[in-house]
């Protein structure tokens, strides 16, 4: 086995990106606090092509040295919003038609291999702030919360991990199911 080379990945460029389909995702980062997580974000949502980023609270904004030393170009690509108020977001998410899904341990959360999105709806995903969370403003307006399982004896996952694991679960759930079954 030989592993591939840069050229051989053919991947698009940032205007093809941008004109491409989309997975119906826009990704909520409520006052996220690493500037390195808040670049690892965009780079995971390039990956799987999400619709837009909104940054909410005291999450950092491109562009910045920190940010882009784990998006790695990707806050070009990505569309991407600022607006202080989270409340301000999800409103206007919600009337825009998405489903908006808090990533959090809560009570009656459920559990994301439980959790299947459907094929004519749109998400809104809320990550939370390394230490406290989805904040109680955003909890009180979701729609679903999603529940990662967790067998060790940490009590959380890195958000980076967790945008990672879930994006990755609607992906396959929404586009791979597609063509494989």
């Amino acid at each position: 086995m030989q592993k591939l080379k840069l050229e051989d990945l053919n991947r698009v460029g940032v205007e093809e990106f941008k004109q491409q389909e989309k997975l119906p995702i826009v990704v909520i980062l409520d006052s996220v606090r690493s500037m390195h997580n808040v670049g690892s974000i965009f780079r995971t949502t390039d990956g799987f092509a999400v619709e837009k980023i909104y940054l909410c609270g005291i999450t950092a904004q491109p562009p910045h040295r920190e940010i882009e030393k784990t998006a790695l170009g990707a806050t070009q690509s990505i569309d991407w919003v600022y607006n202080a108020d989270i409340t301000e977001v999800i409103q206007e998410l919600k009337t825009a038609g998405y489903n908006i899904i808090a990533i959090e341990q809560a009570m009656n959360s459920v559990m994301l291999h439980e959790y299947q999105p459907a094929d004519d709806q749109k998400y809104a995903l809320i990550f939370g702030n390394e230490v406290n969370g989805v904040s109680e403003e955003a909890m009180k307006m979701i729609d679903t919360c999603i529940e990662i399982p967790q067998f060790g004896t940490k009590h959380s996952f890195n958000i980076v991990i967790s945008a990672g694991i879930v994006l990755w679960d609607f992906f396959s759930k929404l586009k791979l199911a597609k063509y494989f079954y």
